[in-house]
């Protein structure tokens, strides 16, 4: 039985099942052992991580009157946040910009459409901030220009349609990470400024934010930020340095927003004031950290990294939303729950009738109804030829009832079947 406690009650002789915040916030190659080192113990509790899991099947139970929460109970809080989801009133955007310049293309596309656009925007977003990343190893400025140019692009592709790009450039190689991390926080923050309802202006602000959020981690050695393994503390240390190496390269550089400079230097700042390098807590970080701080983590945990396997979309969504009141603004995650759907394209899903099938686009009125791609039926175990179900659809009976992990399927064409291309499309 799975229990989630405060790490302050977490002693020796518990089993530890898995930490309450991203591998990004803790240096331990593993999650899942019984704790007997107090170095450890020591280690855990010295982290930002605020809570864990622990297997009292397996391990120490917490004293009797220790306050924790059941599976059951912690997921029966999230189903019941997303279920209010669709009434969530708009939250209040920050005053009108000035006018914004006319745009290229926003007329909306299928998502199969879009997804051929969006793929030629990946390839050339990936050789853009290569570039960009290798000026500022150099000490060069970024060009401001040219970000523009990227960032309205991959806004056009977003307002087109969103589901496209955002999930296509989850799809990069471990060693396209930091590159293609770029891009993809880039488009979700224009997705979750839509959804906020910002104004053109804002929107392209927290693009760029988005894109130039991890520009310091140019400073870091690729051999640290590549390493297939745990990192020492020394080197987690160098990691972490990243957003103010970024912040004075921006600075330096000139001609970037104060609101980019914001996010770069605070998209790792913590609702609960853990976070790094100000420990800003609440309010005191700006809309656009809190934004970036969202996206930023979404992106990392869904992608495959060279020591970690990516987390599946809703799963990620799932996992997330248990760490809002330390380390997201709640409403913020709400926000960027219905910008991109609980189930996320590329969700992995079984239906009521047995059979599993991959999330290829989401619906319009509802978040629980997307369309799914079925392609395997549980109940003989064998692939079944591909058929699109959509959910929303009014002589629909069937429905998602649980998330399976691809990990545990191992599907090996799993990305082409909701691309509809083959390989890395970009």
């Amino acid at each position: 039985m799975l229990k989630r406690i405060d790490v302050k009650h977490l002693t020796l002789g518990m089993y530890l099942q898995e930490f309450c915040g991203s591998w990004m916030e803790h240096p331990f190659w593993r999650t899942k052992f019984v704790l007997t080192d107090p170095k450890d113990l020591d280690l855990i509790r010295a982290t930002a991580i605020r809570e864990v899991w622990i297997d009292i099947s397996r391990g120490k139970d917490v004293a009797e009157g220790t306050a924790s929460l059941s599976r059951e109970e912690v997921d029966a809080r999230i189903d019941t946040d997303f279920s209010r989801l669709e009434e969530m009133p708009p939250i209040a955007a920050p005053p009108p910009a000035p006018p914004p310049p006319p745009v290229n293309d926003h007329a909306p596309t299928s998502m199969q459409g879009e997804l051929r656009r969006a793929a030629a925007i990946c390839g050339q977003a990936k050789q853009a901030v290569v570039s960009m990343f290798s000026e500022a190893r150099m000490g060069n400025a970024v060009d401001a220009e040219s970000a523009s140019s990227l960032v309205a692009e991959i806004s056009d592709s977003v307002v087109r349609n969103p589901g496209a790009l955002i999930s296509l450039a989850r799809l990069k190689t471990a060693d396209d990470y930091t590159y293609m991390h770029s891009v993809a926080v880039c488009a979700l923050m224009v997705a979750l400024a839509r959804q906020l309802g910002l104004s053109d202006a804002h929107t392209r602000t927290a693009g760029m934010a988005g894109l130039l959020h991890d520009l310091g981690k140019a400073a870091i050695p690729m051999a640290v930020l590549n390493k297939p393994g745990k990192l020492t503390d020394a080197e987690f240390t160098v990691v972490r340095s990243h957003p103010v190496e970024g912040y004075h390269m921006l600075k330096e550089g000139g001609g970037v927003e104060a609101a980019v400079l914001d996010a770069c230097l605070h998209h790792h700042e913590k609702i609960d004031g853990t976070g790094y390098p100000d420990k800003l807590k609440g309010d005191k970080i700006s809309l656009i950290a809190r934004m970036a701080a969202i996206c930023d983590v979404y992106d990392a945990v869904t992608s495959d990294r060279p020591y970690k396997r990516g987390w599946d979309p809703s799963e990620s969504i799932r996992r997330m939303a248990e760490w809002t009141n330390d380390h997201f603004d709640a409403r913020l995650f709400q926000a960027f729950v219905k910008s991109i759907g609980i189930y996320p394209v590329g969700s992995l899903v079984r239906l009521t009738s047995g059979r599993i099938g991959v999330v290829t686009e989401q619906a319009a009125k509802s978040l629980v109804t997307p369309i799914v791609k079925v392609f395997y039926s549980t109940k003989s175990d064998l692939r079944i030829p591909p058929e699109i179900v959509d959910l929303s659809a009014a002589q629909c009976t069937e429905k998602i009832v649980a998330r399976e992990d691809p990990e545990k399927w191992r599907f090996p064409d799993l990305s082409e079947l909701w691309t509809g291309m083959p390989g890395q499309p970009w």
